[in-house]
């Protein structure tokens, strides 16, 4: 998330983090915010300690990112980790740029 972060937020990419605590201990707003400064995150983190977000998009794994158009719309999803220089990263990389590419 931090790299896709870095290489998108020039290209006017917003990421958003979203936390969905599977534990009491982890929806502790201090402790969220401690871990978003000890790990170097630098896009906004949202915690969803209820887990409407969690529930409202219908998760059912861990991590899913979705890309979500200028509109609201849903535009591609990714469940589970996403890697650097890996086919996944390189198909996910490439639905952003086209939906760059339609919204110059």
């Amino acid at each position: 998330m931090k790299r896709l972060h870095t290489d998108l937020a020039p290209k006017d990419v917003a990421v958003i983090g979203v936390h969905t605590p599977e534990f009491p201990h982890e929806a502790v707003p201090n402790a969220v915010r401690a871990a978003v400064k000890k790990h170097g995150i630098e896009f906004p983190v949202v915690l969803d300690d209820d887990a409407a977000i969690w529930k409202a998009y219908g998760n059912r794994t861990w991590p899913t990112l979705y890309l979500i158009d200028r509109t609201g719309r849903i535009r591609a999803t990714h469940s589970g980790e996403l890697q650097g220089g890996t086919p996944e990263w390189d198909a996910f990389v490439a639905e952003v740029e086209t939906l760059l590419a339609e919204n110059p």
